[in-house]
C-alpha cells in the first residue's frame, strides 16, 4: 500500500528474492535479517488507519523475505503478527496455521524458556481461545506462565496481558475461581505500569462479564456496576497517550458499555476513537 505521501513501499510491487539463489551444497546458508522495527511500525501505521488488508499484505510479504534469508527470528516475529493478525479479523485457517508455525520455530531456535517463548504461547492461546479451542489455549497459558513467573526480566506489562488473556479462557471453561484470582494479580501488575490504565479497565469489564456469568446480572448489578464505572474512569481520566492503540481499546470496549446501558459512555470512547483514527 502506498505510504502517507501516496508513494509506493517495495513490498507493494517488489517480488521476494530469487528461490533459485542458494548457497553452494553443504554450505550453511548466511542469514539476512528482516527489519523487525521497522516491520512494526508499518503494521502500526496501518491498523492506525485500520487497513487490515494494507497489513495483511505487509506482513506475508516480509514473512516470505525472512524465509528466504534463512532469518528464523524474524519469521517467528512475522508468525506471531499473524496470528493475532488473523484472530482479529477471524480467520481460523490463517490464525492456526501461524500458530502451528510459530511453535514450531520456538523448538528451532531452541527458545522454550526463554520470554519469546513465553508470548508465542499467550499469543497462539489467544487465538486458541477465540475460536474456541480452550483446553488447547489453557495448557499453552500454562506453559507461557511458567515462561513469565520464572524469568526476572519479564516486562511487567507483559504479565498483566498473561493473567487478563488467560482469566479470559477460565471463564469460558467455567472455573471462575481461577479467574478472578488471575484478574486480580492483572490489576496489581499494571497498577505499576506506566499506560496501564488501558489494560486496567479492560480487565474490569471483563471481570464484570465474568461475575455475570457466574452470578446472573440482578445478583451481580451492584459490582457490575461498580466495575464498568471504574473502567470507564481509567479510560477516560488516565494520562494514557491518544494514539492509535487508544482507539482501539475504546472501540474494543464501547460494545460493553452499550451492553451494561452506559450508551452515552459508549457513545463518547467511539467518539474517541473515530476522532483518533481521522487524524491519524
Amino acid at each position: 500500500m502506498s505510504d502517507d505521501k501516496g508513494y509506493l513501499t517495495p513490498e507493494d510491487y517488489a517480488e521476494p528474492r530469487c528461490l533459485l539463489c542458494d548457497e553452494p551444497y553443504g554450505a550453511k546458508p548466511a542469514v539476512k535479517a528482516v527489519p523487525q522495527q521497522r516491520i512494526i511500525e508499518k503494521m502500526n501505521e496501518y491498523m492506525a488507519h485500520r487497513d487490515y488488508a494494507g497489513a495483511e499484505r505487509h506482513l506475508l510479504y516480509w514473512l516470505e523475505e525472512a524465509k528466504l534469508g534463512h532469518d528464523l527470528g524474524g519469521e517467528l516475529m512475522l508468525r506471531n503478527e499473524l496470528v493475532g493478525h488473523f484472530r482479529k479479523t477471524g480467520n481460523k485457517e490463517g490464525a492456526f496455521e501461524s500458530a502451528a508455525e510459530a511453535l514450531r520455530l520456538v523448538e528451532a531456535l531452541d527458545f522454550e524458556g526463554h520470554i519469546s517463548a513465553g508470548t508465542t504461547y499467550i499469543n497462539v492461546a489467544t487465538a486458541y481461545n477465540a475460536f474456541g479451542e480452550n483446553e488447547k489455549a489453557i495448557a499453552l497459558f500454562e506453559k507461557a506462565k511458567r515462561v513469565y513467573e520464572s524469568n526476572p526480566n519479564t516486562d511487567p506489562s507483559l504479565l498483566g496481558g498473561l493473567y487478563n488473556n488467560m482469566a479470559l479462557t477460565e471463564v469460558a471453561l467455567g472455573n471462575f475461581e481461577a479467574a478472578f484470582a488471575l484478574y486480580e494479580k492483572a490489576l496489581a501488575v499494571m497498577e505499576g505500569v506506566a499506560g496501564g490504565a488501558l489494560e486496567q479497565a479492560i480487565t474490569y469489564l471483563n471481570m464484570a462479564d465474568a461475575l455475570e456469568a457466574q452470578s446472573g446480572h440482578e445478583a451481580a448489578e451492584k459490582q457490575i456496576f461498580e466495575w464498568v464505572d471504574k473502567a470507564y474512569d481509567l479510560l477516560t481520566e488516565s494520562d494514557a497517550a491518544h494514539d492509535g492503540y487508544y482507539a482501539f481499546v475504546c472501540e474494543k470496549c464501547a460494545p460493553s458499555f452499550s451492553y451494561y446501558g452506559y450508551f452515552l459512555a459508549a457513545q463518547e470512547l467511539n467518539k474517541r476513537a473515530e476522532s483518533i483514527y481521522e487524524r491519524d
